[in-house]
């Protein structure tokens, strides 16, 4: 008997082994979706990357695309990159192996690329140097109207058939009839460097300086029936996000993200996120989450997602000076 249950057990292993490679070598699952970091790089040193999270958590990072990798925007399955200091608009069709490269590239012609939105094929965003908002047609791949605005114009938004644009080197924030490009301006307070709208009103994230430029100063405003305007006072506390999420407004706010009221523009004490003010660079909700980009502007370069509760979710490594993400879904 125990003769022939060696040979069962001769015959079976090899059976059994047989499976087991067979089961370890199913396909892993196709990507269906990526978060796209842009990587502002250093300064003049032409090193801005995107950095690509898929739907695993690995993180991968494009080759150096050029000087300051400002904005990031989606539209269908293309990404549309504009990058500051090169003054140049990138654009890569968007696949679950990454992006295409090498891309598509278009010359801005010198003027300082800073923010975008996009809207049935066509790209607005806004210009330092030339102080205007540029249209870009994603059908001629030309730039095809120049719209002028207010000094070094920042953040951008669209709502219904009007442009909302902050022009973070006055005091006014710039709405623009998309179809007319009649502008109307609103005096909101110095230094208006983000937009959101909340209920048909449009909310500013403002950060200024004094006259020796020693002090820095933040603040909100409200364009609705009336302006209302709120300094919070000097130093660090603040950043330039603005956001909206579940039937409220948040602003970034003593290095987390703080709920703000409606009404006053008072920011609540119950900060969700704990990290030093000085390093949050951005902060964005995506998919009911929310994302902080961390830099040191030299080698602390991270992404921390925590959920509204403020339990950190997840964090990443990325390229140098991270300030902007952007989701695509297959």
């Amino acid at each position: 008997m125990r003769k022939k249950m060696k040979r069962i057990l001769l015959i079976l292993t090899p059976l059994f082994l047989i499976t087991s490679c067979q089961e370890q070598s199913v396909e892993p699952m196709e990507n269906n979706s990526w978060v796209f970091v842009a990587n502002e790089g250093g300064y003049g040193a032409s090193n801005g990357s995107i950095s690509m999270i898929d739907s695993d958590g690995n993180v991968s990072e494009t080759e150096s695309l050029g000087d300051i990798v400002q904005s990031l925007a989606v539209y269908e399955n293309k990404l549309i990159v504009l990058v500051n200091n090169s003054h140049k608009i990138k654009i890569y069709d968007i696949t679950s192996d990454g992006l295409a490269m090498p891309g598509i590239e278009i010359d801005t012609e010198n003027s300082s690329p800073r923010e975008m939105v996009v809207n049935d094929g066509m790209v607005y965003f806004t210009n330092w140097n030339t102080s205007d908002v540029k249209r870009f047609n994603l059908t001629t791949y030309s730039i095809d109207a120049s719209i002028p605005v207010g000094a070094m114009p920042e953040g951008i938004i669209l709502e219904g058939n009007k442009l909302w644009v902050a022009n973070s080197g006055e005091s006014t924030v710039s709405e623009i009839d998309i179809n007319t490009f009649a502008e109307t301006k609103h005096e909101v307070g110095s230094g208006p460097q983000q937009l959101a709208n909340y209920n048909g009103e449009v909310y500013v994230s403002r950060t200024f300086y004094s006259s020796d430029w020693t002090e820095t100063y933040h603040g909100a405003s409200k364009i609705g029936s009336e302006i209302l305007i709120n300094n919070y006072g000097s130093g660090s506390a603040c950043g330039g996000s603005i956001l909206t999420y579940d039937d409220a407004i948040y602003r970034s706010f003593n290095g987390g993200l703080a709920r703000m009221d409606n009404s006053s523009l008072n920011l609540d004490e119950n900060i969700i996120g704990s990290f030093d003010q000085s390093q949050v660079y951005h902060v964005e909700e995506i998919n009911g989450n929310i994302w902080f980009a961390i830099t040191d502007y030299s080698n602390l370069n991270e992404v921390h997602v925590l959920d509204f509760e403020g339990n950190i979710l997840n964090s990443y490594e990325v390229g140098q000076n991270p300030g902007d993400f952007v989701f695509w879904e297959k």
